[in-house]
């Protein structure tokens, strides 16, 4: 048990792992990645993840080295050398070695990369108590380009979020325009919950469209709860009954505090709590867990 490698579909340990120091993903983190975990082994959602990867590297100009039928063999032959209980999964693709220079033509051969590790197991709190975010001004890497929407490597600004939020005492950080206008966590979407309708920015805002987002947006059409996409703004959150963000690695977390102001009642609603565990049904649908 432990983290084993898949460098362009060669099996490598933790320690003997490695790629170019002039591969531009590392130079410029040009590249794009999706995470993803495993339930009963089972990694989940990997088509869509795959598919996701695709658009994604289509947005940045990198083509796919290999088919999605073969990017899945690899991914389960890394888990199967892993061995783990259940396994973190990461897929990189770079657009791989080129020159130093900023030109993205100059390289031409994608590296991929997958890293299966043990999953962590998260604290219980943070579904039974919800967590607090902290509103961050600040810009994402690929707004305003060809890439917007995009789930690329070039993290920066989403780490300094992230920096910024737990340094205020938040779980994570919800990033908000200068008007006021929410777009997303640093690394999740973000949903209010109010007369008993979900709402949750729109894809053209160039939001990440998360595979639990469009989970929990078919979830609400099971459940009968009615779902919407619209523009928030930090004044909606204040009026919210509920809110909660999504991830895949976190599933749905309740979300009970903004800046240091109570969220409703301050606690995981009714809402919230209908769509994790209907959420955590369909995990143990897909994968035959538990």
């Amino acid at each position: 048990m432990g983290t084993v490698v898949a460098i362009d579909g060669r099996l490598r340990s933790e320690a003997s792992a490695s790629v170019s120091v002039f591969d531009r993903g590392f130079l410029f983190g040009d590249s794009v990645f999706e995470v993803l975990r495993t339930y009963a082994g089972v990694p989940f959602e990997l088509g869509e993840h795959l598919a996701r990867l695709e658009r994604s590297a289509a947005k940045m100009g990198i083509a796919l080295p290999v088919d999605e039928r073969r990017f899945a063999r690899e991914v389960g032959r890394t888990l199967e050398k892993a061995a783990n209980p259940e396994s973190y999964v990461r897929i990189v693709v770079t657009r791989g070695r080129g020159p130093l220079h900023i030109d993205p033509r100059t390289a031409v051969s994608p590296t991929r990369v997958i890293i299966a590790a043990p999953l962590l197991a998260l604290p219980g709190e943070l579904y039974s108590r919800g967590v607090d975010v902290v509103s961050v001004r600040i810009g994402r890497s690929t707004d305003g380009t060809r890439a917007a929407g995009a789930k690329v490597s070039a993290y920066v600004s989403n780490m300094l979020a992230f920096w910024a939020a737990r340094e205020a005492g938040g779980h994570e950080a919800l990033l908000v325009a200068d008007d006021g206008q929410i777009s997303e966590g640093n690394s999740s979407n973000f949903f209010v919950v109010k007369d008993g309708e979900v709402c949750t920015p729109p894809l053209s805002t160039g939001i990440l469209g998360g595979i639990t987002r469009a989970i929990v947006e078919r979830l609400c059409g099971s459940l009968g709860i009615r779902f919407r996409e619209r523009l928030l703004c930090t004044s909606d959150v204040d009026g919210a009954d509920e809110a909660f963000l999504t991830s895949s690695l976190r599933e749905i977390v309740p979300v009970v505090g903004l800046d240091e102001r109570r969220i409703g009642a301050g606690r995981p609603g009714p809402i919230t709590q209908r769509l994790l565990e209907a959420y955590r049904a369909r995990t143990r649908e897909l994968t035959s867990y538990g």
